[in-house]
């Protein structure tokens, strides 16, 4: 329990609380900053429905290690392994958009724009070009030095419990509502076999297939997903509308067809389950919780520079 409390203290210290971010930060010294962003994200959306979905995790994972300050945007340097080559970022994609839209602005207005700031306005535009709610982002976020793959053992995993998941989230400032509206970000994207064969093969000592999914559901995420077979690159969209933002992800929990054991574990809470079936609902509640989720998550800050390359420190 000790070393718990002081894991727990070490963590919430990393972060830093009301930082002050402006949602004009940029009004003056480089005003054409959120145009330059969003016209990246639409070139890469053109060419990769799947870029969307990347940005927006790529923003979550961000903002759970060390605050939102590019940390996970680092490159691996010497005998330092970066965030991005940690476990659970290895299947981040779409940081060329960061560095896209980087370049063309510090030709309009070098050292000025964080790529902490890029990175929580392209995940944002990700939102708004696959159908979601617009937000005005607070900015002035810097950018931070240390970048640990060891570190992202912190970030909420796939086979996480309800008790699991509110720590995790608590640790940051984050609330129950906050967990089930941010767990809506699972509407966007695809999850590898990886990330969910604890449900499918081998589920304890009495059943191969966990109970709480759907039985044809199960069948067919096994089926994609074989026992005894590398299926490195094979798994299955988050939902049937992945590269929409809407509430289908919400509906699929309450029909016990979500992949995860922590999508699933919402179900186990009365809040969390009130809150699920609220956001299945109505899409319009759930946009309102999400964008409200976002501007908390996106404001628990931490970095020390503007760095001129998104992938390494100045």
């Amino acid at each position: 329990m000790a070393s718990l409390l002081i894991s727990s203290l070490l963590i919430v210290s990393l972060f830093s609380y009301g930082s002050p971010l402006s949602s004009n930060y940029y009004q003056k010294t480089c005003p054409n900053a959120e145009s330059i962003i969003k016209k990246a994200v639409i070139s890469a959306t053109k060419n990769d429905k799947t870029a969307p979905a990347g940005l927006l995790r790529m923003h979550f994972h961000d903002c759970f290690i060390r605050g939102c300050d590019g940390s996970v945007l680092l490159n691996s340097k010497g005998k330092n392994t970066a965030e991005k080559d940690g476990p659970p970022n290895l299947s981040l994609h779409a940081f060329y958009v960061i560095d896209n839209a980087k370049e063309v602005i510090e030709s309009a207005c070098p050292g000025v724009v964080s790529c902490a700031d890029i990175l929580a306005l392209a995940a944002r535009d990700a939102v708004v070009m696959s159908g979601g709610p617009f937000w005005d982002v607070p900015k002035g976020r810097k950018d931070g030095r240390i970048s640990k793959a060891s570190e992202t053992n912190q970030l909420p995993g796939p086979t996480f419990n309800i008790s699991q998941l509110q720590q995790s989230f608590s640790q940051r400032g984050l609330s129950l509502e906050d967990l089930v509206s941010l767990s809506g970000g699972h509407t966007l994207g695809f999850s590898h076999c990886s990330s969910f064969n604890n449900r499918i093969h081998n589920f304890n000592s009495t059943t191969d297939i966990d109970p709480s999914l759907q039985p044809s559901f199960a069948a067919s995420l096994r089926r994609v997903c074989p026992a005894n077979k590398n299926s490195k690159n094979a798994g299955v969209a988050m939902d049937p509308s992945s590269t929409t933002f809407d509430n289908t992800y919400f509906k699929l929990i309450l029909q016990k067809k979500v992949v995860f054991s922590s999508d699933n574990a919402l179900l186990n809470s009365p809040k969390t389950k009130n809150l699920v079936s609220s956001f299945a609902n109505s899409k319009d509640a759930f946009a309102k919780a999400f964008v409200k989720s976002m501007i908390k998550m996106s404001s628990i800050t931490g970095g020390q520079e503007i760095r001129k390359d998104c992938r390494v420190i100045n």
